[in-house]
């Protein structure tokens, strides 16, 4: 089963060379220097429409209208697999149909339209979506699947074969696990050139479908669960995948979206990276310490995608940077008389506190009068400055104590003592 899908593979990357991108495999000083590994990153983040999606969906569409008179195809997908079987139905001159579910991001709807595809929202999670798809599908408009599919998982193979190009003797990849095509490809690509090398699946906490598939004897369908790698959020594996995923993969570890927003940052802070939540994944495993291995290992972490919308990027990155301490909400009560502000906000600019926002309430029922409650919300250097702000405010008698998590993990409330 595997050799013949390696060779389909192999047939995949040349006949889909000239439509997709050869995305770069770069080196990480920074993330080797934090893991005692060698880190390397494939970024499928500048691949064609933002992911590897259109590795599969350009070679299914490829083998599928060349002199058969096809004129369309349907699909359903979150976003990226719609984006990618857009592109590719684009550049063979077909039509394209999406149905996708209810919660997929404005983001990537209106990006597939840019495509030229003409899309539906249909569906609570991603199966009930590809039901109906299949459901509208017929053989002038056949339906091409996200990831069960051998001509698929071909496709999304292509990575192992560059991968190992570059790198010609990698110890460990990395790779997000949705419906398991992307996985399942770059497994039998990569051990089919180099046996010893570990593959380590990831998945999101919130739908690890793969993770007790792998590790148990059935085939498991779970709850539909949100999570921010709404990429993988996928319910049940591909009765295709499933084989790959427990005979190839060597292990599947969880992440939770703390991880995953942690990881976000981290790439677009160090390495001006912008990935979605289920591309940052594979850092994510590598920086939480959810799979053991040798000093020096060469370590691949496959960066999937990065079409994330940009209303949830700012919230996760807010929310990251609370989490470590990087920006802090403080709430407390001042008198309501000259100077009082004043005097709390000397104090946070004498300890280097970067001011971003002020508001207050004149609503509270359960101060007194002359009382107020005020909030600003702080940029700092990380929780010892925060302990540092505190320490500052106890001195001069202002009183700080935690009573909230209003913004990330950090919320503080203040009361002046006096």
């Amino acid at each position: 089963m595997a050799d013949n899908l390696f060779q389909e593979i192999r047939s995949a990357g040349v006949a889909i060379a000239p439509y997709v991108i050869k995305t770069p495999l770069i080196y990480s000083s920074t993330f080797s220097r934090i893991t005692d590994a060698h880190v390397y990153l494939k970024l499928e983040t500048l691949q064609k429409a933002g992911s590897f999606k259109i590795r599969g969906a350009m070679n299914k569409i490829l083998i599928h209208s060349k002199g058969t008179g096809l004129t369309g195809v349907i699909t359903a997908s979150a976003g990226n697999h719609a984006q990618g079987v857009s592109v590719a139905a684009q550049a063979a001159g077909i039509s394209a149909t999406v149905i996708m579910p209810l919660w997929s991001s404005l983001s990537k709807q209106e990006a597939s339209r840019g495509y030229g595809a003409d899309v539906h929202l249909y569906g609570q999670t991603l199966e009930e979506s590809m039901n109906r798809a299949m459901e509208l599908a017929n053989e002038e408009m056949p339906y091409v699947h996200p990831f069960d599919d051998p001509e698929i998982i071909a496709g999304q193979g292509t990575i192992g074969l560059e991968i190992c190009d570059d790198l010609p003797s990698p110890d460990i990849i990395v790779v997000p696990v949705g419906g398991g095509g992307l996985v399942s490809g770059i497994s039998v690509a990569v051990k089919n050139q180099v046996p010893s090398c570990k593959i380590i699946g990831v998945q999101a906490d919130a739908c690890p479908f793969a993770y007790l598939s792998k590790y148990g004897n059935d085939r498991v369908s779970i709850k539909n669960e949100w999570t921010l790698a709404d990429g993988i959020r996928v319910t049940r594996p591909g009765t295709c995948t499933l084989p790959y995923i427990r005979e190839m993969v060597d292990k599947i570890v969880l992440v939770d979206d703390g991880e995953i927003s942690d990881a976000m940052l981290w790439l677009l802070e160090r390495k001006k990276i912008v990935a979605e939540g289920a591309g940052a994944t594979p850092l994510a495993a590598l920086l939480s310490g959810k799979f053991s291995y040798p000093k020096g290992s060469r370590i691949v972490l496959v960066i999937s995608g990065g079409n994330v919308d940009s209303h949830q990027l700012s919230r996760v990155m807010r929310q990251a940077l609370a989490r470590e301490g990087r920006l802090v909400r403080l709430s407390f009560v001042i008198e309501d008389q000259p100077g009082s502000l004043a005097e709390v906000l000397a104090i946070i600019a004498r300890e280097g506190g970067n001011i971003l926002k002020i508001s207050h309430s004149e609503w509270d029922t359960d101060l007194p009068v002359q009382e107020k409650r005020i909030w600003i919300e702080i940029e700092t250097r990380g929780h010892s400055h925060i302990t540092a702000i505190k320490k500052a405010t106890e001195r001069t008698g202002i009183q700080l104590s935690e009573i909230s998590r209003e913004t990330g993990d950090r919320a503080h409330s203040w009361k002046s003592s006096r």
